[in-house]
């Protein structure tokens, strides 16, 4: 695989216990900047923020508007808004109509950051209650980049999963347990 320059993680129901657990395994020497899209339903993502970081060896901030992308730190996408990565490796933000009934979109996150980062790019597909996601696994794969999808048996909601499967694939469908190893094995090299 080409190096990693940057990880982009979608999950919706059930996500919180997900992430936590994936954030809490990987190497607090990572590099690469990690984007999260998690539908979270909530008007004010700083509760999730809180709590990710609780249990993440990396620092983790909620992304803003034309804020540069940070090398070893976890962005969160902000509540009610798309989150996009701009060539400048900037992030932008958005009001456009939701997609798969949801903003911020996983389809959205992941497509922006497959034109920019191409097969230099490792994706990350979770437990969820719809779509979204999918289209967004399958512009990655199309650019060259890595897609991880969470084994559906191991997701609390399999839709996400499974929908990422049937649309995109996967380089690699493993258990919640083993995400954060694949990663570090991949974007620690």
């Amino acid at each position: 695989m080409t190096p990693c320059e940057a990880i982009v993680m979608g999950c919706s129901a059930g996500g919180l216990v997900a992430l936590e657990r994936v954030l809490a395994g990987l190497d607090p020497a990572l590099r690469q900047p990690i984007v999260v899209c998690c539908h979270t339903g909530s008007p004010d993502v700083s509760l999730l923020v809180e709590l990710l970081h609780r249990h993440s060896r990396l620092p983790v901030t909620e992304a803003r508007e034309r804020e540069r992308l940070q090398p070893g730190t976890v962005h969160v996408a902000p509540s009610g808004y798309h989150l996009l990565i701009e060539a400048s490796h900037r992030f932008a933000i958005s009001v456009d109509p939701k997609v798969a009934y949801a903003r911020p979109s996983i389809d959205v996150l992941f497509e922006t950051a497959a034109a920019v980062w191409h097969e230099r790019l490792v994706a990350v597909l979770m437990t969820g209650a719809n779509s979204d996601g999918a289209l967004g696994l399958k512009a990655i794969r199309d650019a060259g980049g890595y897609a991880i999808v969470q084994d559906p048996a191991t997701a609390e909601v399999d839709v996400m999963p499974r929908a990422g499967l049937d649309i995109a694939g996967a380089d690699a469908c493993v258990a919640l347990d083993a995400i954060a190893d694949a990663l570090n094995r991949l974007c620690l090299s």
